[in-house]
């Protein structure tokens, strides 16, 4: 394969700080006004002041939303371990830690769709690794991530039936037409996973200046034509990332994909954890089930983070799996979805906006080193 230019590499690296300084620690309060939105809007809209009455808050529950806050700690474990092994141990623990925080920080501010995977790289090669290295290591992470929702999700399918998993009752008992509505968003985020999971191993072990090629002939749309030169240089990240990772054997994958495993799983059974401090779950494996499909789902929202999206479908997809009286169901999933985004969401806002602004200086001060 040619040799790829140094001065490409360089340009490269420029065009992705120039997105990472687009990102403002301010742009938090829009994801967070939309989500505390749906959430008021919600909860007004089914009103009962007997749900307050039917919230038993005592030590079980404190006991279980501590466990629900430390699933969320062993997910990002699982990210900086998997993290560590794709680096080779290059990365000290410190630096894999302010790695995913970071990463996460942007996934939270930017679109599902998008994720922090675009500016990722750039976070990795200013903590030391040459931009082949980071390039290779993002688009790994990227492709263990993927791997785990196209397996799994075929998986739960053989366990749960679709009705079980997508129909939804309303608040009063009464069927609603949201079943279709909620498969149709899986099918739809399970597709797109699907192909660019496909595609992505295809060119990242098979023939990388082939994928570059696709890229650009779909970027010769008219509606696409404008993000061309960023379908460009993701072709360039696939080419340099194949020759890094073909190399790799197959105990590495797996033990990446095991990372990726206690990561994913992790963070699935924190909702089960919130039902447990409150009630008592007759089905945990459909709770979990059912937040591997929603997330699938999310991958349709368009605003920051899924918010609004993500709390709407816990809402209405979540809110008919409460034990609790009907009349109140609607209140209460409202309470719980915002408790859910404060463990799984809200943190890494707050985390992002203390280390963002200090990275940005740290890294792209005059005195920083280049990669």
């Amino acid at each position: 394969m040619k040799k790829i230019s140094e001065d490409y590499l360089l340009r490269m690296a420029v065009s992705k700080k120039s997105h990472l300084r687009k990102l403002r620690s301010v742009r938090i309060i829009y994801p967070v006004l939309i989500g505390l939105g749906v959430v008021v809007f919600m909860f007004l809209r089914k009103f009962e002041p007997e749900v307050f009455r039917s919230i038993n808050f005592d030590r079980k529950s404190v006991f279980w939303i501590i466990i629900a806050i430390v699933l969320m700690a062993i997910r990002d474990l699982g990210y900086m371990i998997r993290l560590k092994i794709l680096s080779d141990k290059k990365f000290s623990w410190r630096q894999t830690f302010r790695i995913i925080m970071l990463w996460e920080f942007t996934s939270a501010i930017t679109p599902s769709a998008i994720g922090g995977t675009s500016v990722a790289i750039i976070f990795v090669n200013k903590e030391g690794l040459k931009l082949g290295k980071a390039s290779a290591i993002v688009m790994a992470t990227s492709f263990l991530d993927e791997l785990y929702f196209i397996l799994a999700f075929p998986l739960i399918l053989l366990f749960i039936s679709g009705h079980r998993l997508f129909h939804i009752t309303g608040i009063d008992g009464s069927n609603l037409a949201f079943a279709n509505e909620f498969f149709l968003f899986a099918i739809i985020g399970y597709s797109i996973k699907l192909i660019y999971t496909l595609a992505l191993s295809y060119g990242l072990f098979f023939n990388p200046r082939g994928l570059k090629w696709l890229l650009l002939w779909v970027f010769k749309l008219p509606i696409l034509r404008r993000w061309r030169s960023e379908a460009n240089e993701a072709g360039y990240d696939i080419i340099k990332s194949s020759n890094e990772l073909r190399r790799k054997s197959f105990r590495f994958w797996l033990k990446a994909f095991g990372a990726t495993i206690l990561s994913w799983t992790s963070r699935y059974w924190v909702i089960n954890a919130l039902f447990l401090a409150f009630f008592v779950v007759p089905d945990h494996f459909l709770v979990f089930a059912r937040q591997l499909a929603a997330w699938i789902m999310m991958l349709v929202s368009p605003t920051p983070g899924g918010s609004g999206f993500s709390e709407y479908v816990f809402i209405r997809y979540f809110g008919e799996l409460l034990q609790v009286a009907p009349e109140v169901k609607g209140s209460f999933a409202a309470v719980l979805a915002l408790l859910w985004r404060m463990i799984s969401y809200y943190p890494y806002l707050l985390i992002g906006t203390i280390i963002f602004p200090r990275w940005i200086r740290m890294r792209f001060g005059s005195g920083s080193a280049n990669h």
